[in-house]
């Protein structure tokens, strides 16, 4: 007679396919850091562009997709880096000492707000934020020693060769952007990061749970602010001149949305996704003005109604497959095949 085998269950968190994922990313990043040495000046530009908006849509998911604080006003942290890199080296501080500076003030900053901010939830704190991001690009456009709202030039950088200056600012951009990610992995990879997604799923019901709420939202919303700072920062170092009205612009915070429902909000791999499909989309389409802003909102609201996990999610669900594992996922086994039992 024979007995048919149990399916069976168990808990894993890194198979094979989320060690080959996790070897393959640190080779690309090694890889990455040769750049300026065999390609042209204007593709180690691009590039540079691209690592910012991956920073940024990595800070906007761990804020949205894992703590559930939705922000509109990061926009706040990404002008302050920028002025911030520039009143520091109106003072003699060296531009790229100025450029980490400047996202350490962005931190801190982050620290004061979050006091307030903190403090309200959903859409209160979604508009909250907005508010902040506007008051401080006020302030900024009444400083006439930061230009007022003409703007301001970079000129500290003005001492290096161009090719120089551009790998340089690639370099420190590379550098931001895997700092950010293995910081954020960590995070994730701890038991904080199940207490951050308790938090985005029900904060009362953590909270009676014995997650400490508070702290770990500020320490996120810390973290978030000194991304966006860097990012503000490396952004002004790689064009040399900003405005108030574009550094402190709500374009940023649609640009990371865009980014992070596209790719897949909540996971590790959906913002990078994001970022490389919107700078893909910005590249080719950005000229087409008004209609492309459009455009880019129109499909952010398609992929929040028809496809909510984003791309990664649809991918990986099909084929079960996690690249960079940073939570537990409960996977069936094959049940294996018993050997008949003799009659009796």
């Amino acid at each position: 007679m024979t007995t048919a085998a149990a399916s069976t269950w168990s808990i894993q968190r890194a198979g094979l396919a989320s060690r080959i994922g996790s070897s393959a990313l640190i080779l690309v990043a090694l890889a990455l850091f040769a750049v300026p040495q065999i390609l042209n000046a204007n593709i180690v530009q691009q590039l540079t562009s691209l690592l910012i908006f991956l920073i940024l849509a990595v800070m906007w998911n761990a804020l949205a997709g894992y703590a559930g604080l939705v922000s509109v006003g990061q926009q706040s942290f990404i002008g302050f880096g920028a002025y911030g890199t520039i009143l520091l080296t109106q003072h003699g501080v060296q531009p790229y000492f100025a450029v980490v500076l400047a996202a350490a003030a962005s931190a801190v900053l982050a620290a004061v707000l979050s006091l307030l901010v903190l403090r309200l939830r959903g859409g209160q704190f979604a508009v909250g934020t907005w508010v902040v991001a506007e008051a401080i690009a006020l302030f900024v456009m009444l400083d006439k020693g930061l230009g007022g709202g003409t703007g301001m030039s970079l000129h500290g950088l003005s001492s290096y060769a161009p090719q120089v200056r551009r790998a340089f600012t690639y370099w420190l951009t590379l550098g931001f952007a895997v700092l950010l990610l293995v910081l954020l992995f960590l995070l994730l990879r701890h038991r904080t990061g199940a207490a951050l997604q308790a938090i985005r799923d029900d904060e009362d019901a953590a909270a009676s749970l014995g997650v400490r709420v508070r702290p770990l939202k500020f320490m996120l919303f810390v973290l978030a602010g000194f991304g966006c700072g860097a990012a503000g920062a490396l952004t002004l170092a790689n064009t040399l001149f900003i405005q108030p009205q574009s550094i402190f612009g709500v374009q940023w915070s649609a640009y990371m949305i865009f980014m992070v429902l596209v790719g897949g909000i909540g996971t590790f791999e959906g913002p990078i996704i994001g970022a490389i499909l919107f700078f893909a989309v910005q590249y080719f389409f950005a000229d087409q003005g008004a209609w492309y802003l459009i455009g880019l909102g129109l499909t952010a609201v398609a992929f929040a109604l028809f496809a909510p996990r984003g791309l990664w999610s649809l991918l990986s669900d099909r084929l079960h497959v996690q690249l960079l594992a940073v939570g537990y996922h409960l996977r069936r086994q094959e049940p294996r095949p018993h050997a008949s039992s003799r009659e009796t």
